[in-house]
């Protein structure tokens, strides 16, 4: 699965993996030594902990539109975001992968489901 932003038609990778099952979506990094593939969507998620987590991560919130509700950029191991009402799924990323020209209210493409 590819991530695009749709107004640059950055792709944030070709290997997304889909963790959308209750033990996927429990499991996501946790454990890893580094990211899996490209990064991981997980769906549905409105908020994620970096706990068991070995690496700092970039993170969007989106909705079901696929329109960004929230960015953190550099989330640390150990720490909890906050609930974002308003998502419905999670992109994890590898540190610094989202470019500075991708912002809250923009709207990402998913291509390859």
């Amino acid at each position: 699965m590819e991530f695009l932003h749709t107004k640059s038609s950055f792709s944030f990778g070709k290997d997304i993996r889909h963790a959308n099952t209750m033990l996927s979506r429990m499991k996501g990094l946790m454990f890893s030594k580094e990211m899996i593939g490209d990064g991981i969507i997980l769906d549905p998620g409105n908020s994620i902990h970096n706990c068991f987590v070995r690496f700092p991560i970039d993170v969007i919130f989106l909705n079901n539109d696929f329109k960004i509700i929230k960015i953190i950029r550099s989330f640390k191991p150990w720490r909890f975001s906050w609930i974002y009402f308003k998502a419905t799924k999670v992109l994890e990323l590898p540190e610094g992968k989202i470019p500075n020209d991708v912002t809250e209210g923009d709207y990402l493409e998913v291509r390859g489901v």
